[in-house]
């Protein structure tokens, strides 16, 4: 049971880190592109990134959750404490951060639509500094977690 349980939480970190590259890819070339129409395609693209994030922090959290059931460690580890903040955290600070692309992917097919340029609101909201910092940050974490996961301070050694 625990290569099973093992197995989809690697599946699952795996997923969590390819989604949030995949993601973060798509909307920083969106960024670097001017007309509509490439913009909301990248960011559609990005959607996908989300996806897997959201597979990822499914598959993490319920076998995570297994694996400390089935070892020595408990919830009363550092470590896992830790880890289980900073999943929350990771995934608050990337869903608000995700506001403003998803607007800007909205904005952009509309404006694809029309067949209109660019616009300001549109290059505003692939700017948003606060939007990027909350990603940014989202993914920081993120190598925390994984960090948290490969060293395990504190946890007694095999």
């Amino acid at each position: 049971m625990d290569d099973v349980a093992l197995f989809f939480h690697l599946l699952g970190a795996f997923s969590f880190v390819a989604g949030t590259i995949v993601a973060g890819v798509a909307f920083e070339t969106a960024r670097r592109r001017e007309t509509p129409a490439e913009i909301a395609l990248l960011l559609g693209l990005s959607r996908i990134g989300v996806l897997l994030v959201v597979l990822g922090t499914l598959l993490v959290l319920a076998f995570g959750l297994w694996l400390v059931h089935l070892g020595d460690w408990g919830y009363g580890a550092g470590w896992v404490d830790a880890a289980l903040g900073l999943l929350l955290a990771t995934v608050v600070l990337g869903a608000l951060g995700g506001q403003a692309p998803k607007r800007a992917r909205k904005l952009a097919a509309r404006l694809a639509s029309e067949q209109a340029p660019s616009n300001a609101e549109l290059r505003a909201l692939l700017d948003d500094r606060t939007g990027r910092a909350l990603n940014y940050l989202s993914a920081l974490l993120l190598l925390a977690i994984v960090a948290l996961m490969v060293f395990k301070p504190g946890a007694p050694h095999s």
